[in-house]
């Protein structure tokens, strides 16, 4: 059994590239954390289910209080992570705006940070980090 999708929410600066993360009180994977014990798939395994990001990104929309169309998905980025319960695919979605929606941030209980600030996240939310950071700076 799968899981429905979870998200990844950066906000990249236009004019300096500068990549945030949306960390959430519960780590950076949108919107209920991972179970322990869940480990990261390796970068080719392709299962031959895929997911559309609109239903995840709307629902992360509503969640944040924000208007429809606050979030884009970010094209050809999906990782799975193997949990307990079965897989769980990871998607990616930006922020549109010019600068991070910092009051529906705080709103939420979250704060924006760099991928320099994430040694307080386990190991799997680490590394999913990082496979965002590269997909996104190319």
């Amino acid at each position: 059994m799968t899981a429905l999708p979870r998200l990844i929410l950066i906000h990249k600066q236009a004019t300096s590239g500068r990549v945030r993360f949306l960390c959430l009180s519960s780590g950076v994977v949108a919107f209920k954390p991972l179970p322990p014990l869940s480990a990261l798939r390796d970068e080719d395994y392709s299962p031959t289910l895929q997911f559309h990001p609109t239903a995840a990104v709307r629902e992360a929309e509503i969640h944040l209080g924000l208007a429809e169309g606050a979030i884009e998905p970010v094209a050809d980025f999906q990782a799975w992570v193997d949990t307990p319960e079965g897989d769980v695919p990871v998607l990616l979605a930006a922020f549109a705006g010019i600068d991070p929606p910092f009051s529906a941030a705080e709103r939420t209980n979250s704060r924006f940070i760099a991928i320099t600030e994430s040694r307080q996240l386990t190991e799997v939310e680490r590394n999913l980090l990082r496979r965002a950071y590269e997909h996104v700076l190319g």
